[in-house]
């Protein structure tokens, strides 16, 4: 009995050495404010399990980070991290230009020249062109990963420049501005600056009046533009606002030369029954005049006389 009960203690012992070994010490107080940046890294790695492949480094404060570097093989060249430097600074740029230019909309005429130094720097990366030491910086930076976000990026500011119609407006390489919309731009200037000329006096007819002759030409200038397909967002938006100013804020009008046959033909339609039904009793009376009455036929004798042989 003595001897079981002792084997049974040295069995308890060897249960209570392994357990001492193997447990971790933590401390379960509360960290109070006073606690400094050294004990929460301390209590951190306390609590952090000890293993053979997860060792968090005390230096990263809490950071976990993946490796550091790929083979050269796998990395960017410096050339393309320059070119991808410049490529955001210009994107930015251009973005802060269209923010700046989103009303009244001037992005064509004012963004022409920060998207065109977009589109070399694009250029530049997704030619097949070799930079120092053979380097292109298509692939890596454009076709690399599944997001493709240099890609991706330009493309939402090319669908901006393709919705606004701005090539209309601007040189084939994006140097200036055409010659037509320089044109419609003056035009523009003189029709605005008559109507600020006679606002000031705060006498609206006179202005409707004197300035009549300008905004005129600056709606034939805009429609023939239409007709050219020369016109992009800026030359519309500038227009509308126009046009708004002239009918709403100084209730100004004219007959437009294309509401005259408009016209012309809805009144021929509005008296077309009444000619209708006009020249219909006209018709009729004309064959009532030469309509012929018969007369009764006088009786004949000898007709009388065969009438009586057979009755």
């Amino acid at each position: 009995m003595f001897i079981v009960q002792v084997g049974a203690l040295l069995i308890a012992l060897t249960y209570y050495t392994n357990a001492q070994t193997s447990v971790v010490p933590v401390n379960t107080t509360i960290p109070g404010s006073e606690q400094s940046a050294s004990g929460l890294r301390q209590l951190a790695v306390a609590v952090v399990p000890q293993s053979s492949v997860f060792h968090p480094s005390l230096r990263s404060q809490f950071s976990l980070n993946l490796l550091s570097a790929f083979p050269e093989d796998l990395e960017v060249s410096n050339y393309c991290v320059e070119l991808l430097a410049i490529f955001g600074q210009r994107y930015s740029t251009y973005v802060n230009c269209l923010v700046s230019a989103a009303r009244p909309v001037k992005v064509c005429q004012n963004c022409y020249g920060t998207y065109g130094n977009l589109m070399e720097i694009y250029k530049n990366i997704s030619d097949q062109v070799m930079g120092p030491g053979n380097v292109s910086c298509r692939d890596s930076l454009l076709r690399s990963d599944r997001l493709m976000l240099v890609f991706l990026l330009y493309s939402n500011l090319e669908d901006i420049w393709t919705a606004s119609e701005c090539n209309r407006c601007v040189s084939l390489r994006h140097h200036s501005l055409t010659n037509d919309t320089l044109y419609f731009m003056e035009t523009l200037n003189q029709s605005l600056s008559c109507f600020e000329k006679y606002q000031k006096q705060g006498n609206h007819s006179e202005l409707c009046t004197e300035c009549k002759a300008t905004y005129r030409g600056l709606n034939e200038l805009y429609s023939r533009m239409e007709k050219n397909h020369t016109l992009c967002i800026d030359i519309e938006d500038s227009m509308n606002m126009t046009r708004i100013l002239w009918s709403k804020d100084f209730n100004c009008s004219f007959p437009r030369a294309e509401t005259v046959p408009v016209i012309a033909v809805s009144s021929f339609m509005l008296f077309l029954p009444i000619i209708f039904y006009l020249s219909s009793f006209l018709h009729s009376e004309q064959k009532k005049r030469k309509l012929i009455h018969p007369k009764r036929a006088k009786s004949n004798p000898s007709f009388i006389n065969i009438q009586d042989k057979f009755s």
